[in-house]
């Protein structure tokens, strides 16, 4: 059994694919990588299928019909035989330092018989053309160095958030919760952060800039031009989350208000970008997300609607629109995303 297992989604990736693969590899035999070539029509498949011969012990080459991102994740977490679980997409990379600390961490886990649910580290956006990047850490909210339960847990500030980028599962926990995430649907990253929260009890903070997320292609999924075209994946997204969890049922105070914010911020993109679209088809559509969180989830409807940012996207006319839209830009600039 592997230490870690690591799925690499590939959907003609040929440009970037290998730089990816190579620093993961640095994990040596603590570490399976399953290469998803996810239908692809460029050179991927022949790429991984190298990549698994040179490296017969770490690397495998799983080929499949097309069904998007989701659908690769669900083949890598079908398949993974390592006791923790991590995504790492293709055009990203893992910083080596980082990575050294990370599998001595769950080594020792293993070794120590400590049942973590999950490994939380930082992450760098690399933005295209910009010289300082943004680092996502957690320092100040939670601990380092020691095994944390939800208690130990302190204040997120707006826009400090869990990304799949930050987190590594433990693999039984992926299956137990039940995650099998939408196929052909961008935006499914969000849902898988966020289900198998709910299980989460044992987990560990490790303060490295471990994941390097890149950010800045024209054609890239979290382009905001590209977020608008796709919003009705990422309302779907949005509503599946609130399906995906009864967060009244969540018994430890701390665990269920930072499972809300989460809802929160989903639902603050997905309103602010039908803003930002500015169709009446667009707002229409904001409007009935609305009502659909109102009818299917009324304890959530309740807490979204009377907080700050639920009134100020619900206000009439454009004054609350401007509202929203300047609070967003705001975020863009601190937090360097889109």
């Amino acid at each position: 059994m592997k230490l870690l297992s690591v799925t690499v989604p590939c959907y003609n990736s040929q440009d970037y694919m290998e730089h990816c693969v190579k620093t993961l590899l640095a994990g040596g035999e603590d570490v399976e990588i399953l290469i998803v070539d996810d239908g692809s029509s460029d050179a991927t498949a022949q790429i991984a299928d190298r990549l698994a011969k040179e490296n017969p012990t770490i690397v495998r080459a799983i080929h499949q019909p097309n069904k998007g991102h989701g659908g690769a994740v669900n083949t890598g977490m079908e398949q993974a035989s390592g006791v923790f679980f991590k995504v790492v997409d293709s055009d990203d990379w893992v910083d080596l330092v980082a990575y050294a600390k990370i599998l001595k961490t769950l080594r020792s886990f293993v070794e120590q018989s400590e049942k973590v649910d999950m490994l939380v580290s930082n992450f760098v956006y690399e933005k295209q053309g910009v010289a300082h990047k943004k680092v996502m850490r957690y320092a100040g909210v939670l601990p380092t160095n020691r095994i944390l339960t939800w208690d130990d847990v302190g204040h997120f500030r707006k826009g400090q958030y869990l990304l799949m980028h930050s987190v590594i599962y433990r693999t039984q926990l992926l299956r137990d919760c039940g995650l099998k995430l939408p196929e052909h649907t961008f935006y499914v990253d969000n849902l898988y952060v966020y289900q198998p929260l709910k299980q989460v009890q044992r987990f560990y903070y490790l303060d490295v800039n471990f994941y390097r997320y890149y950010i800045g292609r024209q054609d890239q999924s979290v382009n905001e031009k590209v977020m608008i075209g796709r919003i009705d994946q990422q309302i779907a997204v949005n509503k599946l989350m609130l399906h995906a969890v009864r967060l009244e049922k969540i018994q430890n105070p701390r665990q269920r208000q930072y499972m809300f914010n989460y809802l929160e911020i989903m639902t603050t993109i997905s309103s602010i970008l039908l803003i930002r679209a500015g169709t009446d088809e667009a707002l229409a559509k904001k409007d009935a997300l609305w009502e659909d969180i109102k009818r299917e989830y009324p304890w959530a409807w309740n807490r979204l609607r009377r907080g700050l940012l639920g009134s100020a996207l619900n206000m009439k006319g454009k004054a609350g629109q401007r509202i929203c839209v300047l609070g967003y830009k705001i975020a863009q600039k601190l937090f360097g995303f889109n």
